[in-house]
């Protein structure tokens, strides 16, 4: 009982600190700050795992056992939903039937039985590495908490001390307990939507469960088990691009400035007979290049950044200029291949924008894409960039 209790305050411990770790990576930019995500919808990220495997009973007398009478097929199946790259919550079920031995394994049981169990899960790859929707290795540790249940036999048992029930009058109450479930669950990516997944697992139950009582408080029913997952809906998180309030209050400084320069200037006279007369300059563009700002691994044009298109294309109609599109990403983030692939759909994106939206013929763009060797800002996050200037 002790053991049990034990157990369930780990799984109930895990569960929260599983949540709270995923609300502190919104808190504050320390050392160790973790990337927050966008919550997902609730039709995204789910999975379904089918799988099946090898399993064996750790009871009283089955070490006496040989090993490869111990060892019978697992059927898995579950069903599951991340709700960040972090960590995610599954239903599992699995049984099938395991060897119990008694009298020195003169004797060899058949209990059939089911287990269901809800489990946490905690990505560790994506926790201590950079999340990345084409990684190939997931690393995955759980623990869950269910029901499991051992079906009446129909074959006569081998009378034995230990056996200490009867099996007609309390099977109700011997065949079905709570089941504490840790396990490690590692797989590797074989497309969008489908994983190759392995996990080693054990079943912790009642010493009473496989209907012979005798010196463990509890025994284990351990699995090796291997699978698909497939994904549902939508299998990618976006981040959320925190804030930079020193860059904010940097702009803000800017404007408060032009605006009391804009004040002063219309305080002068319009009127400057003494002043020397220049004749205005024939054609003068005066352009300062717009940017489009995206989010981390994302090629999405936001709405708060449609005004840099939208000011790009009215200078393209009012003087007739050409404009050139380059689209960059940042370093710190995915391989020098992986972004110039991601820079090219951005700088692509952007045209079209421009020619689809607001009819500026594709002859006067000139599209370039300069992935993350070369970085136009000192700024990391800056530099998920798409410039349009002038040629």
């Amino acid at each position: 009982m002790k053991t049990k209790i034990f157990l369930i305050s780990l799984l109930l411990g895990f569960t929260c600190y599983t949540f709270a770790q995923e609300a502190k990576v919104y808190e504050s930019q320390a050392p160790g700050y973790k990337t927050p995500f966008k919550r997902n919808n609730a039709g995204d990220n789910w999975f379904i795992h089918i799988g099946a495997g090898a399993q064996t009973i750790f009871g009283d007398n089955d070490a006496e056992a040989n090993f490869a009478d111990r060892i019978t097929v697992i059927p898995t199946i579950s069903l599951g939903k991340w709700f960040s790259p972090y960590w995610g919550v599954r239903l599992k079920a699995q049984g099938g039937e395991v060897h119990g031995f008694q009298d020195k394994a003169a004797y060899m049981q058949h209990d059939k039985y089911y287990n269901v169990h809800v489990d946490a899960m905690w990505n560790l790859a994506n926790y201590w590495g950079v999340y990345s929707t084409t990684k190939s290795f997931n690393f995955t540790p759980y623990l869950g908490l269910g029901l499991a249940h051992r079906f009446q036999l129909d074959d006569k048992v081998a009378p034995s001390k230990d056996y200490i029930f009867s099996e007609n009058k309390q099977y109700t109450r011997y065949s079905n307990t709570i089941s504490i479930n840790p396990g490690i669950q590692f797989g590797f990516r074989l497309s969008e939507r489908v994983n190759l997944d392995f996990d080693l697992g054990a079943a912790i139950v009642p010493d009473y469960f496989d209907r012979y009582v005798h010196r463990a408080q509890n025994e284990a029913i351990g699995s090796a088990t291997g699978g698909l997952t497939f994904k549902l809906g939508k299998t990618t998180f976006e981040a959320v691009e925190p804030m930079d309030f020193g860059l904010i209050n940097e702009l803000n400084g800017k404007i408060n400035s032009l605006r009391a320069e804009n004040d002063l200037l219309s305080k002068r006279p319009v009127s400057c007979p003494e002043c020397p007369q220049v004749a205005p300059a024939v054609n003068e563009i005066n352009y300062v290049p717009n940017v489009v700002f995206f989010r981390l691994n994302s090629s999405k044009i936001d709405a708060n950044q449609q005004i840099s298109v939208y000011n790009t294309a009215n200078f393209m109609k009012e003087t007739g200029e050409k404009i050139k599109v380059i689209g960059y990403a940042d370093k710190n983030t995915g391989t020098s291949k992986y972004n110039l692939e991601l820079s090219k759909k951005r700088a692509t994106i952007v045209a079209k924008e421009l020619t689809t939206k607001y009819n500026i013929p594709t002859e006067k763009i000139v599209v370039e894409w300069k992935g993350s060797d070369q970085q136009p800002y000192p700024q990391n996050n800056w530099n998920r960039v798409v410039i349009m200037s002038a040629q």
